[in-house]
């Protein structure tokens, strides 16, 4: 495995997106709120917040159900697609940045740490956003798609993003904004730095929190890994 860097054993910085580095669960609301309009029904604010950092099979069920429909797998397959169409030609334009967020990459960056962006949307989507994120900025990235079903709040997202990069996740902070994922990042291992956003998250025994991303950067970051 990799050695941890200078910045007190911090080895890697692990990225969220949605939410996180980007304020696209605005977008998200759309294609959302549109699906359960085109299959007859509504969506309550309540349970689009319970959505917050899922995945889109698991979306795809919640608005099924919501709208009185069977989540059959075919109906299933077929929500999804049209959300990921719409969220596809919502995404086509920069997306907006969570207040610091692109600083806190360049700063990472800069400190000669890796990044790995750990998303729960799925790969076309995530190379969409990575025009707005820049590819540069992060050594992997891994998506919804990439790990055999087991999404937030499963371990194996963060997991997998610290054996591609190869270091421990306990030399590793993620940055999270949900419940789902601080639970996959806390599972696997990882402190995490907390910046809520639509949805308060729990404290947990690995979890700092923090109003935003202004100001962040590698000190702070190994500042939360020391911390626990």
């Amino acid at each position: 495995m990799t050695a941890p860097s200078s910045s007190d054993g911090l080895a890697a910085v692990l990225w969220d997106m949605d939410g996180t580095l980007v304020d696209s669960e605005k977008l998200w609301d759309v294609a959302l709120y549109e699906t359960a309009e085109r299959l007859g029904g509504r969506l309550s604010e309540e349970v689009r917040l319970t959505l917050v950092g899922s995945n889109m099979d698991a979306t795809s069920v919640v608005l099924l159900e919501a709208t009185g429909h069977e989540p059959t797998p075919e109906a299933v397959a077929e929500t999804g697609e049209w959300i990921r169409r719409r969220t596809a030609n919502l995404f086509d334009d920069e997306l907006p940045w969570r207040p610091g967020a692109r600083e806190a990459l360049a700063a990472v960056k800069a400190a000669g740490l890796p990044s790995a962006l750990v998303t729960s949307t799925e790969r076309a989507l995530t190379e969409l956003a990575l025009n707005t994120l820049g590819r540069e900025l992060f050594t992997v990235t891994v998506c919804g798609d990439e790990v055999d079903g087991l999404n937030k709040p499963h371990p194996r997202p963060y997991l997998k993003a610290a054996e591609l990069l190869g270091v421990p996740p306990a030399s590793c902070v993620a940055v999270e904004d949900s419940p789902p994922g601080a639970e996959s990042a806390e599972s696997a291992g990882c402190a995490v730095l907390v910046v809520p956003n639509d949805v308060d998250v729990p404290a947990g025994p690995r979890r700092v929190f923090r109003g935003s991303l202004v100001g962040v950067d590698a000190g702070t970051l190994a500042g939360v890994r020391a911390r626990l």
